[in-house]
């Protein structure tokens, strides 16, 4: 009981303060990483507009620019300020969604895959893959498509017409790959233009190069705080590919979004977490240990535009790169 008084005591001077008007040198401050020097930040914004459906989770682009929002049980395809021009209805939550360039829409429901033409009309419903499966990323390709899934921590193989024909990620010391850290479900994964699947694997802080066949090819990013890293239990969270081969990142905890070079050298702040206040306090809320509040999604467009997903406002901010300063 002594134990447990003194612990109780010290736990309680913590939490109230020091009582002589100085700072709790105990507390977890991380106020300082809130603030973006403006001279890193390279974007402005151009415009913004709230969804009309609530629960929203993803954004995609589709070959004609046109955004596709995964909310509520159903996807809306949106054009660039915002209006709906037409929706899917779906029977249960979207969690994630990728357009392949002939308009076929696929949509990862949380243990399954469904396809749609670009009418909106269902084609296919998939078998689930297994157990566990939690579906966060699709990424589709001429051929194939590939779906995260953060509930068994590897990276589901397809090809177009829904046949399972393999797997990517498994920790294999053999082949150097070190296996998905999957703490929560945000897992995403996009095909690059230099025909690798990256996938980021938000636990070790990184975004993974891999082979088709699943071979692990390399990796870029850290574990930092700074602005140039990535922190928290699992980032990023998201990601985006601009037409040039970088990379567009989203982050939650500290909401921010930035870019990266094409092999994983960090460029400038699209925007920080100044611009994500009510995000970021959802983030270290009540109830947000489970690390399922909060977050962002963002894409981009054929001209290098950037659309921001606001998971907790339900707003989308389009993000301009600011003219060259002679």
């Amino acid at each position: 009981m002594g134990l447990a008084g003194a612990i109780a005591a010290v736990s309680a001077r913590a939490g109230a303060g020091r009582g002589d008007g100085q700072p709790n040198p105990f507390a977890y401050d991380i106020s300082h990483l809130e603030k973006t020097d403006p001279r890193l930040v390279h974007y402005a914004e151009a415009g913004r507009f709230r969804c009309a459906r609530g629960e929203v989770r993803r954004l995609a682009i589709g070959p004609d620019d046109r955004l596709y929002l995964a909310a509520g049980n159903s996807v809306a395809v949106l054009n660039d300020t915002g209006a709906t021009v037409s929706e899917i209805p779906l029977a249960s939550p979207p969690r994630c969604l990728a357009v392949a360039k002939d308009g076929t829409v696929y949509v990862g429901l949380r243990d399954h895959v469904e396809v749609f033409d670009q009418k909106g009309q269902r084609q296919a419903a998939w078998d689930s893959p297994g157990a566990r499966t939690w579906l966060t990323g699709l990424a589709v390709g001429a051929n194939d498509l590939f779906a995260a899934d953060a509930g068994n921590r590897l990276v589901w193989r397809y090809d177009r017409s829904g046949k399972l024909i393999g797997r990517l990620g498994q920790k294999d010391a053999g082949r150097h790959v070190p296996g998905f850290i999957v703490p929560s479900p945000f897992f995403d994964l996009k095909l690059h233009k230099d025909g690798l699947l990256r996938v980021a694997n938000p636990g070790r802080h990184r975004v993974e190069a891999y082979t088709f066949a699943g071979d692990f090819a390399f990796a870029w990013g850290k574990s930092s705080a700074a602005i140039d890293g990535f922190c928290g239990c699992c980032n990023p969270c998201n990601f985006a590919l601009l037409p040039d081969g970088r990379f567009v990142t989203c982050e939650k905890g500290l909401p921010r979004v930035k870019v990266y070079g094409a092999t994983g050298q960090f460029e400038s702040v699209v925007a920080g977490v100044e611009s994500f206040a009510q995000n970021a306090k959802a983030c270290s809320g009540a109830g947000a240990g489970d690390c399922t509040t909060g977050g962002l999604d963002a894409a981009a467009d054929s001209q290098g535009r950037i659309f921001i997903l606001d998971r907790v406002t339900g707003g989308v901010r389009l993000m301009r790169r600011k003219e060259a300063r002679g």
